[in-house]
């Protein structure tokens, strides 16, 4: 969809950007090949040549950033087109990297969350809304609009979430348990082992008494802690919105409350928990990696698509095969694919036993998400807060959940995809980055994203269809002008993502944002099965480095870091 008025709107643009590769000659030897361009190949790729090990990037698309990508699909019109958010990248990662130094700058939202309510205002006032943000006063007096009670129990209840998210840390920044090194061994093996308990012990240390607490929230449904917490839709809604974002779960399922967890553990600007927008999109991380990453000297390239790892004789990994048949040899190789890719698609199947190729078979990759990015004329106007002569409010910088009143309409948005069906009311995560990053928009014009669930990677057992994806956009559209009217004549172009285009697109097995379910069976040392768990493969010299590994989804980086560590330590060795 891209219409004249769209045409009108990008007549001040200029040409289509990319992510060049690096300008050096592909060579026949490395120490290191990273295949995959993404955030964490990047990380694993600058902390690996930091570490003295000759380093090339192998990425097969023509942009850098695998879902952390930023692309202009519209003349003028720059997107996030898959992730959309910065918040888990850790702070140490940033740090030594320099990755400001490199470019990326961030756009800090305050408010972040504004939930719009769908009602006839009372007295000729506009509907009701929820706005949260760093202001605790101007949280208080929102929520008491609905729940003087509620307004009460949310400082404690913020205090809570914090003291648990800032226990896990230590648990992201190292590889799991070495369980095999200390239960197994000489008594030398398993006290150098006996390392990887530090931090299960920092986390244990900072917890205290709230290890319930931890224990309870990680396997807990998110609705049973918030019933206890709070009695008002719109604020439950709200807050379990974050429960269930990229999940195939609703608010009822267990597990539910260790998503929730797992999206406030983040930070910027030493903000616990603050999400915000990354200038140029959030290719802008990625490129800030790769370019501190080519400052250590790695080798980064685009469309060089591998076709295979090549296993030698002796089963350990020698290298690389592109698909054009370029042989590329090295001492190890890191795949920043999702685990299914790596294993079915990239390695050789004889190299495999058929106990583990069908162990990676059962992993979890069912995904709720449709990503749809659109194009703008004029910025959406919500009844429930109006702003005149297309202005921004202070609510067009956050995340602006619609259909989230109630958590009855996210349980049975839920059920109508798990029976096969999109959602006839999806739940929509609205983000406007343009107005705070001017960069991404001609003037006047906007850049949108809806992060929608539920959709199915199947429709009732059938694959989407052209007129399916139309179909659900209109849906999603048809709601947002409920709240906003003009919405829809508004729309100069969009870019509908469901389920199997993100994994066509992106490499993303199944649609999963996360390279796999953040379910409790695939969390730490299940992640992403028992025995993948220490980032190490079956085949010597080859290691996962992607979001498939501990500690998951989202644009943080430690899986890149953890591997990288992993394989230095293993090189010393040889």
């Amino acid at each position: 969809m891209w219409t004249d008025r769209g045409r009108r709107a990008a007549a001040v643009v200029g040409t289509v950007t990319r992510s060049r590769s690096s300008q050096a000659a592909l060579k026949s030897q490395y120490d290191a090949l990273v295949i995959g361009g993404g955030h964490n190949g990047l990380v694993a790729a600058a902390y690996l040549q930091k570490g003295g090990v000759k380093t090339a990037v192998l990425e097969r698309r023509h942009v850098l950033g695998g879902a952390a990508v930023s692309e202009e699909l519209f003349p003028g019109f720059h997107f996030s087109r898959c992730s959309y958010l910065l918040s888990l990248l850790r702070p140490h990662i940033t740090a030594e990297l320099e990755l400001k130094k490199h470019g990326l700058k961030v756009y800090m939202r305050d408010p972040h969350a504004f939930t719009p309510m769908l009602e006839e205002g009372v007295n000729g006032a506009p509907p009701r809304s929820l706005t949260l943000g760093a202001d605790l006063a101007m949280n208080l007096r929102e929520i008491g609009k609905f729940s003087q009670k509620d307004a009460k129990a949310f400082p404690e209840f913020v205090a809570y979430l914090d003291k648990l998210a800032s226990a896990i840390h230590p648990l992201l920044d190292a590889p799991p348990v070495d369980i095999p090194g200390v239960t197994t061994g000489s008594l030398r093996k398993r006290l150098a082992a006996a390392k990887t308990l530090k931090p299960i012990v920092k986390c244990g240390l900072r917890l205290g008494r709230n290890i319930p607490d931890l224990y309870e929230i990680i396997t807990a449904p998110i609705m049973k802690i918030l019933n206890r917490w709070f009695e008002s839709e719109p604020l439950r809604a709200t807050l379990a919105t974050d429960a269930v974002i990229g999940a195939m779960i609703s608010p009822s399922n267990p597990g539910s409350g260790y998503v929730l967890l797992h999206h406030v553990m983040g930070e910027l600007e030493k903000d616990m928990g603050a999400w915000g927008y990354v200038e140029g999109g959030m290719g802008g991380v990625s490129n800030a990696i790769a370019n501190s990453a080519r400052s250590y000297g790695v080798d980064i390239f685009t469309e060089k698509d591998v076709g295979q790892v090549l296993v030698g004789s002796d089963g350990a990994a020698k290298g690389v095969v592109l698909k054009d048949g370029t042989e590329i040899h090295s001492k190890v190789v890191l795949s920043n694919a999702t685990p299914y890719v790596t294993f079915k698609n990239l390695t050789p199947q004889e190299a495999l036993s058929p106990e583990f190729i069908k162990a990676v078979d059962q992993i979890d990759y069912t995904s709720p998400v449709t990503k749809i990015n659109v194009a703008v004329d004029k910025l959406p106007n919500f009844l429930a807060c109006p702003t005149p002569d297309n202005k921004p409010g202070p609510h067009h910088q956050c995340s602006i959940h619609l259909n989230c009143e109630r958590v009855e309409l996210l349980e049975i948005a839920y059920k109508e995809a798990v029976n096969g069906r999109p959602s006839t009311r999806p739940m929509l995560e609205m983000t406007i980055p343009s107005v705070l990053d001017p960069t991404l928009a001609p003037p006047g014009c906007h850049v949108v994203s809806l992060f929608t669930q539920y959709t199915p990677y199947h429709i009732e057992g059938r694959e989407w269809t052209d007129q399916d994806r139309e179909a659900y956009a209109d849906t999603a559209f048809d709601w947002v002008e409920k709240y906003a009217p003009g919405f829809k004549a508004s729309v100069v172009g969009r870019d509908i993502l469901a389920p199997p285009d993100l994994e066509r697109i992106f490499g993303l097995t199944g649609g999963n944002i996360f390279h796999g379910s953040m379910s409790l069976d695939q969390l730490y040392l299940a992640r992403p099965l028992p025995s993948l768990s220490d980032y190490r493969s079956p085949i010597k010299g080859l290691y996962l480095c992607g979001s498939g590994c501990h500690p998951g989804g989202g644009v943080m980086g430690s899986p890149g870091w953890n591997a990288a560590l992993t394989v230095i330590a293993d090189l010393k060795r040889r």
